[in-house]
């Protein structure tokens, strides 16, 4: 009997997908000053409201890849909101430029997380969005983002971090973590090497967080990113295995908490 049901729910999930209507929106909106243009995904045939995703893009600025991986959210059933940190058409030519962009936020943690809740705050106001019930996941420089507005007590179930940067400038107090924490990392990421993945960890028991470090063997930074090359000599590039087993944690873990 538990074999015939399993077999049941999963063919009512393969149902529910068959019939997804993936709508896609851009979203104008303002922090302070400067324009933004982020972009919202979700399942036009889904009756009511449902938890919402947050996503932060990596350092290059929001693009296509964020909005594609707004779409792979929204076909999990969530509403997910591709936020823009750099402004709106903002969008790195280079390396170079996409590092001067991001140092920004690197050197500002309090602009960082202003920055990151005004798109937080986006994807509350959706019509179609239980406030009640928010995740955030993010990119390399996106995942730094979204686990600093966790470690500073923004109000979230669930945060997931994809190849993000682990360095912080304060350690978070005990309690003030409120969020399940899940970091998707590399085993052989070359820019956060194991030393910073030892203290993440250190602060995040000291702080008595729920947290998971998920290591991923053959990895190396940007592992997610097709545009990463396939050569991990390099430093960064893709990993479809790596991007599975993290994306399936990912959503374990928004299963059980949102």
């Amino acid at each position: 009997m538990k074999v015939l049901s399993t077999v049941l729910v999963g063919l009512v999930l393969l149902a529910g997908l068959a019939h997804a209507e993936i709508v896609g929106e851009e979203v104008d909106y303002a922090h302070g000053d400067l324009a933004l243009r982020g972009y919202v995904a979700y399942d036009g045939a889904q009756e009511g409201k449902r938890p919402g995703v947050l996503i932060v893009h990596a350092w290059r600025g929001h693009g296509d890849n964020a909005r594609a991986k707004a779409k792979e959210i929204a076909k999990l059933g969530y509403v997910a909101f591709a936020l823009d940190m750099y402004g709106k058409g903002v969008y790195a030519k280079d390396n170079a430029e996409a590092a001067k962009l991001a140092g920004a936020f690197y050197g500002n943690r309090e602009l960082m997380r202003s920055r990151a809740k005004a798109g937080l705050e986006q994807l509350k106001a959706h019509a179609k969005v239980d406030a009640a019930k928010l995740g955030a996941i993010g990119f390399c420089f996106g995942g730094t983002v979204v686990l600093e507005l966790a470690r500073h007590g923004a109000d979230l179930d669930a945060v997931v971090s994809f190849h993000g940067g682990l360095k912080f400038e304060d350690a978070p107090a005990e309690g003030t973590v409120k969020a399940r924490v899940l970091v998707c990392h590399g085993a052989d990421d070359p820019y956060v090497p194991p030393e910073q993945v030892v203290k993440f960890w250190q602060e995040m028991a000291a702080a008595k967080a729920r947290y998971e470090i998920l290591i991923l063997s053959n990895a190396v930074h940007a592992f997610t990113d097709p545009g990463a090359g396939d050569d991990p000599s390099k430093g960064a590039a893709y990993s479809a295995e790596a991007t599975r087993v993290a994306w399936h944690s990912m959503h374990g873990l928004f299963r059980e908490t949102l």
